[in-house]
């Protein structure tokens, strides 16, 4: 088989600001913690968690992981300090003295991880009952939580710059066609086998969709896109190096390979957010109409909870 020589495509890259390597290494201490907690809960509990609603009276546990019981009454208690702290990032917006505390999309990974945790002590808080007012406090709190998710996936696909400035339409064009001149200089791929990877609809054809069918689009495209890389790199690695990449999934050891990619998903990136521009900006602010009123549903909901149980005697 003959060699092909390419010339490899440099990569832009920017260096971390100050901190951000141990935050980033601290997120994901916590995320291990998180996991070993909620894993450690699932195995000790399965025996009680599986039982009917009649049957767990008599379990051995059911004094302990109760929505009461001295360990789920203490899940509680853990789930109520977590929510403080997950609505600490709304309110650094409105607290002057909060908001000079750290960056921003340092408080924004905390959110998220909070996010998530939450929800998952507090299901192991209720026994996986969900009856009543407590229900519908949870099932609320579900609703936040996947809205949440909804928020933090379009909040991603608005373009900004490194201050946090919005980039205009203009500025993506730049980019795209400064990536575009590095792409025409590498010699491994014929552009058919790229064009897969940088084929978006247009903005005009974006825009006669409605909100959810944009979200929809691009939510495929981005779900599409590992798929299109696998196969990008299927075409180049052979034997061994398929294995090893688990048949291109895996980045490779190829560096004039992985420049390509890396650029190739850039471009494919920049000319998403050229066409979605318009929607996402749409797709954000409709969000912060629904997922504000359900944060607020829910936190009226949990305080009447908390009443009521406090009121009537924990049982």
């Amino acid at each position: 088989m003959a060699t092909i020589t390419t010339t490899p495509t440099t990569i832009t890259t920017r260096t971390l600001p100050k901190g951000e390597t141990i935050h980033r290494i601290a997120i994901w201490i916590a995320i291990a913690m998180v996991a070993t907690f909620v894993l450690a809960l699932a195995i000790n509990g399965a025996s009680y968690y599986t039982l009917s609603l009649e049957e767990r009276p008599y379990s051995p546990l059911h004094s302990q992981l109760r929505s009461s019981g001295t360990v789920g009454l203490k899940l509680g208690y853990i789930g109520i300090a977590m929510f403080g702290i997950l609505f600490l990032y709304p309110l650094r917006k409105r607290w002057k003295w909060l908001s000079r505390i750290g960056a921003t999309r340092r408080w924004l990974r905390l959110h998220v991880l909070f996010g998530i945790a939450t929800p998952l002590v507090i299901t192991f808080h209720t026994a996986f009952k969900w009856h009543g007012l407590a229900g519908l406090a949870y099932w609320t709190m579900i609703a936040v939580a996947l809205s949440g998710f909804v928020g933090r996936y379009v909040y991603a696909k608005i373009p900004r710059s490194l201050n946090s400035v919005q980039f205009s339409a203009g500025e993506l064009e730049a980019q795209i066609t400064s990536l575009a001149a590095r792409l025409h200089d590498q010699q491994l791929f014929r552009p058919n086998d790229l064009a897969s990877l940088l084929n978006v609809p247009t903005a005009q054809d974006i825009r006669k969709m409605n909100l959810i069918q944009a979200l929809c689009v691009m939510i495929e495209i981005d779900l599409g896109r590992p798929f299109r890389v696998s196969r990008l790199r299927r075409k180049i690695l052979h034997g061994p190096q398929r294995i090893a990449t688990l048949g291109g999934w895996l980045a490779s050891h190829d560096p004039n390979l992985e420049s390509i990619v890396a650029n190739i998903r850039r471009q494919a990136r920049l000319r998403m957010a050229i066409a979605f521009l318009d929607r996402t900006q749409r797709i954000f602010h409709l969000w912060h109409v629904i997922h504000r009123p359900f944060s607020i549903s829910f936190v009226v909901l949990i305080v009447v909870h908390i009443i009521v149980q406090l009121s009537v005697g924990l049982r």
